[in-house]
């Protein structure tokens, strides 16, 4: 499916998994509302690199933790754009935390952004989506898991909360939101180590994987890109992790 003349909305697309999954709807077509909070630099920087596929770019800057910010974020879409075809929930923090010094601030810090924060802007581009008319699934929300919503994390125990969470608004929203937009879940798996993993950790973590490798940024977003053009697919949630999973 050409997404020419479609627009879509990344949030979290300055670097990392967004940045790919940017790419991945700008050169299937797209004209492309990228987001970012703190890293202005890198979201411009990427948004000139896709305007050189040809489609339309443009960066917004949001504090996704705060709902006023995101009624904010989509009315500059809507004022830029005319509309909202796509809707990618990809930011989110990452924090290791042993639970028993997990504070309220942390809860709340991490829960606002990975969980609270998609909840909301999946009901702003639902508006949208409406406004613009499409039907029939037309419209397509992507929320960004993890596996650490499938499988409890105690290290990380806010953060597997929030992205079981997430696994959960998926089917919530697809079944609120059908039969106009089609709601699902990518759940990565070992994709992007933390920066202070040391090669020999990676080599381990990908050893425990079924097809003893690693994933890149790009087999995330081609999981995106599939379940943005598919239209007969809703609710549902894929793991890409290499076959980790079928390993614990």
């Amino acid at each position: 499916m050409d997404l020419s003349g479609r627009v879509a909305l990344v949030t979290g697309a300055a670097r990392r998994l967004g940045r790919a999954i940017a790419r991945a709807l700008a050169e299937a077509g797209a004209d492309l509302a990228l987001h970012h909070h703190a890293s202005a630099e890198l979201a411009e920087e990427g948004a000139e690199d896709l305007r050189g596929l040809g489609v339309r770019v443009e960066v917004f800057q949001t504090d996704l933790a705060e709902v006023d910010q995101i009624a904010g974020l989509f009315d500059e879409i809507a004022r830029s754009f005319g509309g909202l075809d796509i809707l990618v929930n990809n930011a989110a923090i990452f924090e290791r935390t042993p639970l028993l010094d997990i504070s309220p601030a942390d809860w709340d810090r991490v829960l606002n952004l990975n969980l609270r924060a998609p909840f909301f802007c999946s009901q702003h581009a639902a508006r949208l989506m409406m406004s613009r008319g499409l039907g029939g699934g037309g419209g397509s929300i992507v929320n960004i898991a993890d596996v650490g919503g499938l499988q409890p994390w105690p290290g990380y125990a806010h953060h597997s909360i929030a992205k079981a969470g997430v696994i959960m608004l998926t089917r919530v929203l697809a079944r609120a939101l059908a039969p106009d937009i089609r709601v699902n879940a990518v759940a990565p798996g070992p994709i992007l180590p933390p920066s202070d993993v040391s090669p020999e950790e990676r080599d381990e973590l990908a050893q425990r994987t079924a097809l003893k490798r690693l994933g890149r940024p790009e087999d995330v977003a081609h999981t995106v890109l599939f379940l943005v053009r598919s239209d007969y697919v809703t609710g549902e949630t894929i793991v890409v992790d290499g076959g980790k999973m079928l390993l614990t």
